[in-house]
């Protein structure tokens, strides 16, 4: 079945339609023009094979949890039957056998930490899960701008195409009359030409941006063009971001996770210090059922070093795994920063460069303006549309840049799509 007709189930699509951006705007970021319609961004992620193998990851934990909850210790059947001989005479023959049944028994409050380590490690699969949502939310968003923006080259060197084209044109036509020399003519076609070669490399790197978006996300379907929308400013408050981030982050809740998880390993480890004993019952029949024998067993295991050294390793473990949580934290603190400085320093980037596309695009139309009057020559005409040109793509490319620096950032703030359906759909992971 293709990925493309993959239905949610209508309970899930309800709950991730339910959560709202947290920003203060009427219509949230996720509805803007330059970023792809919502419901098409949720069946793209519910459908991630990412995702789906986390979802599948939490119905390993349950199964795992149920075990746990049972106990290690199971019953044990016990049969043996043997032939007595009796010597010297008179010389007897008797059939014996004797069957028995017995099990090990769990100590009081081992059974809670066993139920406490399965609900632990359902509540890591759930966060994991959210996190290959976060990864495959931030996997969709880069590939959707690196499409963006190799659509948007090809589109301005479409322009630059088009205006060099005519003006090749008229160059052709001048030259015709008499009115410019032949040269002019060569300059003309040369700068077409090296437009349109530019421009089939463009459009080569858009198509291949675009089959690799409709092969990984098949819900998702590409515009027209790009869209021309301005990106917004980023407030300086960095901590309040800093402190969003570090709130919704799965990547850190994971860390957290394990690090409760194996806390309960070591309590548990801990008890098994005081071994579980085992008791059995058995029936018996001797001497052809002259003698009958009932009895009871009890043994009970002698905790050794292997116990202690087991319980050692699991105190160890709690150190790794808040270490590890310690790590998690300092890095997604350090990359928030960075993310909202970056997303800041784009803005200001994109500004700059507007205005200097629109400058140098003045110019060049003046420059134009003045070889159409023979006031200048094709020469300087040519340089200062190639010169308008660059500026005019490269504040292309800075705008889209600092619109996908603040979607990232809204993104790991969990303000542009959903991206806490483990936690308000339990139970749906199972039928995405």
């Amino acid at each position: 079945m293709s990925m493309a007709r993959l239905k949610i189930h209508p309970r899930l699509a309800a709950l991730l339609l339910a959560v709202l951006p947290l920003s203060g705007h009427a219509a949230g970021p996720a509805d803007a023009p330059d970023l792809p319609p919502r419901a098409q961004v949720i069946e793209a992620l519910s459908g991630s094979p990412m995702v789906r193998a986390a979802g599948a990851q939490i119905d390993v934990e349950e199964a795992r949890s149920r075990r746990l909850e049972a106990g290690p210790h199971e019953w044990m059947l016990r049969f043996s039957d043997q032939q007595r001989s009796l010597r010297p005479a008179p010389r007897a023959r008797y059939n014996d056998w004797d069957v028995g049944v017995e099990r090990a028994l769990r100590l009081p409050g081992k059974a809670e930490l066993d139920r406490q380590l399965g609900a632990a490690g359902i509540a890591s699969a759930k966060i994991s899960r959210g996190d290959a949502l976060h990864e495959a939310s931030r996997a969709l968003l880069a590939g959707w701008f690196d499409w963006l923006r190799e659509e948007a080259a090809a589109d301005q060197w479409r322009r630059q195409r088009d205006i060099l084209a005519r003006q090749a044109s008229v160059v052709k036509r001048r030259v015709e009359l008499g009115d410019a020399p032949r040269l002019e003519a060569l300059q003309a076609d040369a700068a077409l030409a090296q437009a349109e070669a530019q421009l089939a490399q463009a459009l080569g790197r858009s198509q291949v941006a675009a089959e690799s978006l409709r092969r990984l996300y098949p819900a998702l379907s590409l515009p027209a063009g790009v869209p021309e929308t301005a990106p917004d400013p980023v407030d300086a408050d960095a901590a309040r971001w800093i402190e969003a981030i570090l709130e919704h982050n799965h990547e850190l809740g994971v860390a957290r996770a394990e690090s409760a998880r194996a806390r309960i390993g070591a309590s548990r480890a801990d008890a098994e210090r005081r071994p579980d004993p085992s008791v059995g019952v058995n029936l018996g029949r001797e001497r052809d059922g002259e003698e009958r024998i009932l009895g009871l067993s009890l043994s009970i295991p002698l905790s050794g070093a292997g116990r202690r050294a087991d319980a050692d390793a699991a105190v160890a473990a709690v150190q790794v795994s808040a270490h590890r949580e310690a790590g998690v934290r300092r890095r997604v603190e350090a990359e928030a920063a960075a993310l909202h400085r970056r997303a800041r320093a784009a803005y200001s980037g994109w500004q700059g460069q507007q205005a200097a596309a629109d400058a140098l695009t003045r110019s060049a139309e003046l420059s134009e303006r003045a070889w159409q009057l023979g006031e200048g020559s094709l020469a300087e005409t040519l340089n200062a549309r190639r010169l308008a040109h660059e500026a005019r793509l490269a504040a292309r490319l800075a705008r889209l840049d600092a619109g996908e620096s603040r979607y990232r950032l809204l993104l790991d703030a969990h303000q542009l799509w959903p991206l806490d359906m483990d936690d308000h759909a339990e139970g749906e992971h199972d039928h995405p």
